[in-house]
């Protein structure tokens, strides 16, 4: 697999930010869309990425967005296919470059109904913490932090 830094207007970004869409939509009831604006992703300390497999085909994308100086925020984290560890490689991806950047410590958000999603981050050391930003008070949502120095 193969990790490359792309903009989110690229064409395979767009093609796997919108099956991500329709895939949050299905799960959630919510695209998730509005959650994210590509340009926090084309700024000094932050960046989006897509993964491709051995036939060259993009099979997962994910971003990190500076929230301040210590904290990154993971944004449109999706893979494809979800048993071929994809998911794992652009997550592990994303924590070194963002402490890289030197960044100490990474937030995200995702929906309590998406069990898959929260169990991926737990199992990757992820824990809770109380919902951040824009996410204060949704019941809908969990937040989750982990260290990365």
């Amino acid at each position: 697999m193969k990790i490359i830094e792309k903009n989110p207007s690229d064409p395979d970004s767009i093609r796997l930010m919108d099956e991500l869409s329709k895939e949050l939509e299905f799960i959630t009831g919510d695209s998730g869309r509005n959650s994210f604006n590509p340009e926090d992703v084309c700024v000094t300390r932050s960046l989006f990425v897509v993964a491709y497999d051995d036939n060259g085909e993009a099979v997962g994308c994910g971003g990190i967005r500076y929230i301040n100086k210590d904290i990154a925020e993971v944004k449109r984290m999706f893979a494809k296919i979800k048993t071929m560890g994809v998911g794992s490689e652009i997550l592990s991806y994303l924590e070194l470059q963002a402490k890289k950047m030197g960044y100490s410590v990474i937030w995200l958000e995702t929906r309590l109904i998406n069990e898959q999603a929260v169990n991926f981050y737990k199992k990757r050391g992820y824990h809770q913490i109380q919902n951040y930003g824009k996410y204060n008070g949704n019941f809908k949502v969990i937040c989750f932090e982990k260290k990365v120095i």
